[in-house]
């Protein structure tokens, strides 16, 4: 079966990183959508040169984005088999990708986590909140539904039919969140890639701050909370 993948690509004021991602995804991906989330910079003319298609999402929040680009996708004639999620501020290795989707096409995995593990984790490439965020969410996950969960890592694919039918809704900061809680609710089949992580390009919009930091945590803590009780 040949597998047609599709990458979503949010970006807010990402200008100075957006061709690098860009540049170094495989070529054997079908189609790369980033979604402008109300950049102020000249993220929407440098992604259009490097050759992706460019949305603008112009209410802000990551999960937003992400549903812009998954209603575009969902109006075309031909639907991707695979939907790879990526950042846009380069602190993933785009090549990569090509780990990040073989378990769906050799093992028929239908969701793969890019687990950033510490020791292919360039110091300094993760905040303190973003560490101990990742482990309260997966010992929380583990703890209340048996998730074999490492991180809430946001470099991960999964097949197309199966994220449609997990009715993605969150709009800001719990969308990796919710994807992982309705996959285990669905019992898809998962697993973690281990992927290096460096230092991004620019400042974090969410674990760069407190307020984001904090929102953040809310966000994916009530996620947690709410599924453990139904």
């Amino acid at each position: 079966m040949q597998y047609t993948i599709s990458v979503i690509i949010p970006a807010y004021n990402e200008a100075d990183s957006i061709a690098k991602v860009i540049g170094d995804i495989p070529k054997n991906v079908s189609e790369i959508i980033v979604v402008n989330n109300n950049s102020s910079d000249t993220t929407v003319e440098v992604a259009k040169a490097a050759g992706a298609t460019v949305l603008t999402e112009l209410q802000k929040g990551y999960g937003y984005a992400c549903l812009k680009a998954m209603n575009y996708i969902a109006k075309k004639k031909e639907h991707p088999n695979i939907i790879v999620f990526l950042d846009g501020d380069y602190s993933d290795y785009p090549e990569n990708l090509t780990e990040i989707v073989a378990p769906i096409i050799t093992d028929d995995i239908d969701f793969v986590i890019g687990s950033r593990v510490k020791k292919l984790r360039e110091e300094g490439s993760m905040t303190f909140p973003q560490i101990f965020g990742n482990w309260l969410a997966t010992s929380l996950m583990r703890l209340f539904f048996g998730a074999r969960f490492t991180d809430l890592g946001p470099f991960r694919a999964i097949k197309y039919e199966k994220l449609v039918a997990l009715e993605m809704e969150d709009k800001t900061y719990g969308w990796t969140v919710e994807m992982q809680l309705k996959a285990l609710k669905k019992k898809y089949t998962y697993t973690e890639v281990a992927v290096p992580y460096k230092k991004r390009i620019g400042v974090s919009k969410v674990s760069g701050t407190v307020k984001g930091a904090i929102f953040a945590g809310v966000k994916i803590l009530s996620w947690i909370f709410k599924y453990s009780l139904k």
